[in-house]
């Protein structure tokens, strides 16, 4: 478990060895860089963001909670089945068990869910010129009689707002000159305070050359003169005119524009779209009050602190007689926060700030606050001037409009700011050395003070001493622990549209947060986040004060955590540059949450990569990743993997940033992090390599120059299932798959270091290794489109092996077979390298990789996860299509077999032992799996049956589609609904589309013209002059000439610096067509024969195939780490209903337990109830907790029953191929809902969730599906693919009609152990002890018995053999009640009791059934157990039904079932299960089931009183 070294309980305000010096204030942040979250699973709540947690096992699965802990706050190693809960004062976890195949990898497919748009917005630029027009009579005191100095003011004013813009002072214009300096402005500030007031038809006033007159300007004039976008300041009488006019006609030039030209030309934009800020309303005069400036919107504009420093003293009495003066003395520096004038400007910003994002929509938010810092000022400033002027009668107006903010409650607090500070003031002037005694000479003016940057009120001589003791506001430290209040008191909670919940986006009607939770359709996908709280910006300013820091940043990020609409909201307000500065800082206590945060950014919006590379912020994490020891940094390793996600989002798509990253040695840093020990850094260390190498051959090289291509291969078997995922995909990028929005292509690069033949072997090496260790096609498709000409060669191959075949079967009209061809086309096409039996033997096992790579994207097309053979089809027709435009289709050396040809055997299956074996090719076979290829593929994945799809336009899947469901189907259902009724489940979030490689589909043929197509020949057919070795060579030599064309591209000249990767693939070494434009063989010294190959020329580019297995991975960091999950969250629906399943499952045990006993000697005859399936239930489950029946028929076809109510609750289609049935079925996961888990004939897993709609968990879906055996073997009676599950390990036992019993282990998802039978009867039952034991009982079809401990080594893993039996075994169980004993029952109706520990022979044995037997099970809670005779030509209308006691000899009931035959079946109903009806106990209840022939279902209880 892991162990809790600090603890902090913020509510008690108690901390372990926390110093003395630390206040009140900070003692839940202290030490925070030792605190910061690990990240590695949900259900984090602050107590865990600020513990330390050292962990403890090497290893962890990103499914721990799923599958190992729900609720826990450990982890543990994913083949470990450790858990550990974490408990509740009131409530029991409501999880105790461990769930399976319910992480999140199985909910999503590996998909990444829809992303949110980004709310980063970029910024405009412009020039500011002032534009001021004084009159001769002022209307106030303040305002200054001299014009040059009013303007130097002005332009100190201005430039106090943004420093980057120069400022020019236009004073008292004529018209000439104000249209001419007007020419190039994008600000424009207008000041009529002495000319008239603008005219209700938009006119302006200025002056004559000679100063003798006004002269009125439009305000059309005007907008020819500035362009287009601009900002306009009217700070004049009827203000309103101006701006009212200014929009009228820009909307008139605007309709022009786009009703004349279309829209404006580049560069320019609508007239509305300037914006505009005016004094007052139309009819309104601005206010005359002695005591504040004339210009007072201006003032408010452009002095804010001043102004409202003078509007507080005025509307406010304070002690000690302070005056204006006295406040206009304030000390201190705008700039410098520390200082109470700085202090009240910070103060300032943040309010005025918070009342905008409260008050406004989010985009006008956006544009007017963050995307300029000319516009955010002004604006800012703006809110100021409402508030005071609307108490003169004045209201100020903008466009765009703006609702008003003069009575917001957050001016209150501006006020409480400014009393605290001027209370101080006396002091502070008492106590400043050189404080001006006499007013500020009114020549300057407020505008000159409030302009100055310097420190005020300071002397020119320098002060050693600290001038004065200024007590700082409360304000930002009152905010944040209101911001905390609002985290810490269900921030999280998701509430309904409404006041209190997420404002929606723009003012749509979507709310920016996603509706999919885990994959599925949420329950509660109406409900939305709250509101944010008011104080988020006010946090990103505390961002600048070094004491607050470390608390803002510790909020933000459990702010982040909520989801990506926090994130979204953070960078709306403008969270970048105060993040982003941070980077800078050196102190190592911000690492652990500026990882964070950055973390989340990117997962949120990546395009920040940009800003990251410029401003070399990922230096940061390039160090942090490289550093070697671990206590510099908190959870280190899991820090580490963050930085490694930031580090591949910066290189994703961006040549600049993988190159920097490489400069960095980032790549070093994850290969060397390659082998740490915790699973999600190993991960992202993959993806970061991925990311930095796709597409960029310089980092290929260097990466094959360090082996790390072989270092990944190796890390195919790791345990965690996201790692080999994430290995796959970096190799897959090695390759030439687009790991971004790229093309791909080019294979490997131009690896210019290796030469030419080792270059070759290199991919193909690496795509072999990945395809032997884990069945993938990413890696293959890249090496399909590198090396097309090779696996045209494999199809012919294959294509011609299948045709001999097919043609040698007895049935076969076609008798003329070349037996040779392939084999005569190998030995010619070798031939042609001499004497030299080495260049010989490695072209024949280059050859053979290919082919075995071929024989592997052949088994992919028939996968049994749809998403897999959708992509596996798509690489597989691209062949083909190949195929049948190479020179192989003009050589007709076998005449055309039809295409619905099928083969004998009543299981639609071939062996492709026989061809593939018989290949030459497979003489040698480079490894043992070359020899052993699957034997599961079915005939429908023919090359003639795909073929045919090709030629008549059906893609995949074939004629499996046509098949009508065995239930009866009504008339009105259309052939969709037909054919959706006869498919399986598809997995969730399943986005794998089929891409055909013909840009047209052909028109589809009829079926009489389908039934007789044959595979397109060249119209240039005839008489072929040529021979199969003359195309194998030339298709071989041509693949080498691509290569050398992309290794001369990269000795020519790599790709330039600037450009992005993911464009290679147009390159000669990644096009389609032919590098020598289809006259191949003419330039060739090789081949003689000009065959004109080209191959690819008129196909679609369909590949490499593109992942998005790394934008799901990045949801990892999208998704709330720091508290606990909604199932987990007490309260919540979900995670009552878990605590209700729990007590419910507690009280059913409890029961059960006491009726087990008295059911030893009760009799089991009671009815219960009766149901009729329309089917013939062959296979039956019953649920331990939910009154849930599962039936599978003798087909494909699987039902659900509540029993209870007699009701259907689902029905559906497993999936398995005609002639195969259902063999194994079980229901796992049943304490927190189940799963149910089938096994078919075709060897093949598959297990589906929701299947009971009634608890609302989204529609049925397959969560997974896999080949648990590939080497069925052949038999005349067989028994399919026999199921053992464990729940308490996780393990899954398989076997059946194979010489092995593989293990599976639910943990890795991967297969751990094979076992030999040592037989050669197939394997009937396996039987495991559900405690903790590793032994596991096995039935053959032999009758013989045997018991594996899988914890020796294989050759010894047989402990006992049991020979009593001498026919096919049934079944057997573990005895419920004693440990270490087991039944037995044969189909010759005999059941013996076995004791581990005594001799080979049977402690007890009863023969029941002289006749023979038909079932055979064991109660799992009581020594009980029952058996149904089988069906006889003497007696098959009833079916003999005896329960018997394991101690006691007579039978405790026995029952005469009516079977509803009315004759003798001669076969059972499927081949693979020798019984006509079902029996079955229910794992909990003194229950038990039986399913007959005429498809009724009988549950019948014991009678316990």
């Amino acid at each position: 478990m892991a162990q809790i070294t600090w603890r902090v309980v913020y509510e008690e305000k108690s901390v372990d060895h926390v110093p003395p010096e630390v206040d009140e204030d900070q003692l839940a942040y202290y030490c925070c860089h030792y605190f910061l979250p690990a990240f590695m699973q949900n259900g984090r709540n602050v107590q865990d963001l600020l513990g330390f947690r050292e962990r403890q096992g090497s290893d962890m699965g990103s499914d721990v909670l799923t599958e190992r802990a729900w609720g826990s706050a450990s982890t543990s190693d994913p083949s470990s089945t450790r858990t550990t809960n974490s408990s509740d004062a009131t409530l029991p976890d409501p999880t105790p068990i461990i769930p399976y195949w319910s992480a999140k990898r199985h909910l999503t497919c590996g998909n990444a869910g829809p992303r949110s748009s980004s709310a980063r917005l970029f910024p405009w630029r412009g020039t500011l010129v002032l534009c001021l027009n004084i009159d001769t009579n002022p209307c106030a005191a303040l305002e200054c009689w001299a014009l040059e100095a009013i303007g130097s003011n002005l332009q100190h004013q201005f430039e106090g707002l943004s420093l980057k813009i120069p400022y020019k002072p236009i004073l008292d214009p004529s018209y000439e000159d104000l249209r001419r300096f007007c020419i190039t402005l994008l600000c424009f500030y207008y000041n009529g305070h002495g000319v008239p007031k603008p005219t209700p038809s938009g006119e302006l006033w200025c002056f004559n050359r000679n100063y003798t007159q006004y002269i009125p300007v439009s305000l059309m004039e005007v907008q020819t003169w500035l362009g287009s976008p601009g900002v306009y300041i009217w700070d004049c009488s009827a203000a309103g005119h101006l701006l009212s006019n200014f929009i009228t006609f820009a909307e008139r030039r605007d309709q022009d524009a786009f009703t004349t030209r279309g829209g404006y030309a580049d560069g320019m934009q609508p007239y509305m779209n300037s914006l505009q800020l005016a004094a007052c309303a139309t009819h309104e005069q601005l206010p005359t009050c002695p005591e504040l400036p004339a210009d007072v919107f201006t003032s408010c504009l452009t002095s804010p602190i001043d102004i409202a420093l003078r509007y507080f003293i005025m509307t406010h009495h304070l002690p000690n007689n302070i005056t204006p003066d006295m406040v206009m003395q304030l000390p201190g520096d705008l700039k410098d926060r520390r200082t109470p004038l700085g202090e009240l400007n910070w103060i300032f910003t943040a309010i005025t700030d918070t009342i905008a994002w409260t008050t406004f929509p989010r985009d006008v938010f956006t544009r007017l606050y963050r995307s300029d810092l000319l516009i955010a000022s002004l604006f800012r400033n703006f809110l100021l001037a409402e508030r005071i002027m609307k108490n003169y009668h004045c209201t100020p107006h903008t466009y765009p409009s703006l609702p008003a903010t003069n009575t917001h409650q957050l001016w209150a607090a501006w006020d409480l700011a400014l009393d605290t500070c001027l209370r101080q003031l006396p002091e502070l002037l008492a106590k400043t050395p050189g404080a001006p005694n006499n007013p500020p000479s009114p020549i300057i003016g407020m505008g000159a003070r409030s302009g100055q940057i310097s420190q005020r009120g300071s002397s020119g001589a320098p002060n050693t001493e600290k001038p004065y003791q200024y007590i700082p506001s409360r304000f930002f430290t009152d905010q944040l622990t209101a911001f905390e209040v609002w985290i810490s008191r269900g921030g999280s909670a998701l509430t309904k549209r409404g006041p209190l919940s997420l404002p929606l986006q723009n003012g749509g009607d979507r709310c920016d947060t996603p509706d999919i939770v885990n994959g599925t359709t949420a329950p509660d996908a109406d409900l939305v986040p709250r509101k944010p709280p008011d104080q988020l910006p006010i946090v990103l300013q505390v961002l600048l004060s070094q004491p607050h820091r470390l608390r803002a940043l510790i909020l933000l990020s459990q702010f982040v955590d909520l989801g990506p609409w926090a994130v979204n909201l953070v960078l709306t307000i403008g969270i970048f540059p105060y993040i982003s500065k941070l980077l800078q800082a050196a102190g190592q206590d911000l690492r652990p949450v500026l990882i964070f945060i950055w973390a989340r950014i990117l997962a949120v919006d990546p395009s920040v990569q940009v800003d990251l590379y410029n401003t070399g912020g990922f230096k940061y994490f390039a160090n942090v990743l490289a550093t070697q020891e671990d206590n510099e940094l908190p959870n280190s390793s899991e820090h580490k993997a963050m930085c490694a996600f930031i580090l591949s989002a910066v290189a994703r798509d961006f040549y600049n940033g993988q190159m920097a990253c490489w400069r960095e040695r980032v790549f070093d840093a994850c290969s060397e992090r390659l082998e740490e020990g915790d699973f999600l850094l190993r991960q992202w260390s993959a993806l970061c390599i991925a990311q930095i190498w796709d597409s960029n051959d310089e980092v290929k090289v260097y990466g094959v120059d360090r082996g790390i291509q072989d270092k990944l291969i190796l890390m195919l078997s790791d345990d965690s299932p996201e790692v080999r995922s994430a290995v796959l995909y970096a190799l897959s990028t090695f390759m030439g798959a687009a790991g971004g929005k790229g093309q791909g292509g080019a294979g490997t690069g131009t690896q210019y270091q290796l030469e030419e033949r080792i270059h070759f072997r290199m991919e193909v090496a690496v795509a072999t290794g990945a395809t032997l260790a884990v069945r993938d096609d990413a890696a293959q498709c890249c090496l399909v489109r590198e090396w097309r000409g090779h696996f045209v060669v494999c199809a012919w191959m294959y294509w011609e092996e299948d045709r001999r075949w097919r043609a040698s079967e007895p049935h076969t009209h076609y008798h003329h077979v070349e037996e040779e061809v392939t084999a005569q086309a190998l030995a010619e096409w070798l031939d042609g390298f001499g004497d030299d039996e080495g260049s010989r033997e490695e072209n024949r096992v280059l050859l053979s990789s290919f082919f075995t790579i071929f024989v592997v994207l052949m088994e992919l097309t028939i996968d049994p996860y749809h998403e897999v053979a959708t992509l596996a089809q798509t690489v597989m027709d691209y062949i083909f299509a190949l195929l049948l435009a190479s020179p192989f289709a003009k050589l007709n050396l076998v005449p055309p077999l039809p295409v619905d040809h099928k083969p004998a055997g009543a299981n639609g299956v071939h062996s492709r032992v026989s061809s593939a074996q018989g290949s030459p090719l497979i003489q040698h076979p480079p490894s043992p799996s070359l020899s052993r290829p699957s034997n599961t593929l079915r005939r429908t994945s023919s090359f003639a049956n795909t073929l045919r799809h090709l030629a008549g336009g059906i893609p995949f899947p074939s004629s499996d589609e046509a098949r009508a469901p065995p239930s009866p189907v009504p008339p009105s259902l259309s052939r969709s609904d037909i054919l959706a009724a006869s498919r399986p489940p598809s997995p969730n979030f399943n986005v794998a589309q089929y891409a055909s490689p013909y840009s047209r589909p052909p028109t589809p043929l009829r079926d009489k013209e389908r039934d007789l197509a044959s595979p397109p020949v060249s119209p240039s057919a005839g008489t072929a002059t040529f021979l199969p070795s003359h195309v194998m060579e030339a298709l071989v030599e041509e693949d080498m000439v691509r290569l050398r064309a992309r290794r001369r591209e990269g000795a020519n000249g790599r790709r330039s610096a600037g450009s992005g990767p993911g464009h290679a693939g147009g390159s000669a070494g990644g096009g389609l067509n032919s590098p020598c434009d289809s006259t191949f063989s003419m330039d060739s010294n090789v081949s003689n024969v000009p065959l004109g190959c080209g191959t690819g020329n008129g196909l679609r580019d369909v590949l490499p195939l593109k992942s998005s297995f790394f934008a799901w991975c990045c949801e990892y960091f999208t998704e709330p780490q720091m508290r606990q999950t909604e199932a987990d969250e007490p309260g919540s629906v979900q995670y009552n209903y878990q605590v209700w399943r729990q007590q419910r499952n507690e009280q059913v045990i409890t029961e059960t337990q006491k009726q087990a006993v008295v059911a030893e000697s009760s009799r089991w005859d009671r009815p219960v109830a009766n149901l009729h399936v329309n089917s013939h239930p062959l296979c039956m489950a019953m649920h331990a907790y939910d009154p849930h029946l599962v039936i599978a028929n003798d087909n494909d076809m699987i039902s659900v029953w509540d029993w209870t109510q007699r009701k259907r609750l689902n029905y559906f289609c497993n999936g398995n191929p005609k002639g195969t049935s259902i063999t194994s079925l079980h229901i796992i996961n049943q304490d927190v809902g189940g799963i149910i888990m089938t096994g078919a004939a075709d060897g093949i897993v598959r297990l589906y969730r929701n299947y009971d709609p009634t608890v609302n968990q989204g529609p049925l879906q397959m969560v997974s599906s896999f080949r648990a055996l590939h080497e069925l073997i052949r038999v005349r009676r067989g028994s399919g693919l026999v199921l053992d599950w464990k729940q308490s390990g996780g393990t899954l036992l398989v076997g059946g009609d194979s010489r092995i019993i593989r293990v599976w282990d639910a943990h890795t998802e991967t297969q751990v152990l094979d076992l030999e039978t040592n037989c050669d009867s197939p394997v009937t039952s396996i039987t495991s002890d559900q405690g903790s034991s590793s032994t596991f009982i096995v039935g053959f079809a032999d009758g013989l018995v045997k018991v594996f401990d899988r914890r020796l080594e294989e050759e010894d893993a047989i402990v006992r053999s049991y020979h009593d039996h001498h026919s096919w075994i049934q079944n057997t169980k573990y005895h419920p009640r004693i440990s270490g004993q087991f039944l037995s029952a044969s189909l010759a109706g005999e059941v013996r009791l076995w004791d581990l520990r005594g001799s080979d022979t049977a402690a007890q044995a009863w023969d029941l059934h002289h006749t023979g037997l038909s079932a055979f099970d064991v109660h799992s809670q009581t020594g009980v157990f029952a058996t149904t005779s089988a069906l006889t030509p003497a007696n098959f209308r009833h079916q003999r039904l005896m329960v018997h006691s394991i101690s006691d000899l007579p039978p405790l009931s026995t029952l005469s079932l009516p079977t509803g035959l009315n004759a003798y079946p001669p076969r059972p109903p499927t081949p693979y299960i020798p019984r006509h009806t079902s029996f079955t106990f229910h794992p909990m209840e003194m229950l038990y089931a039986v399913g007959q022939p005429d498809g009724s279902v009988k549950i019948t209880g014991c009678k316990l009183t």
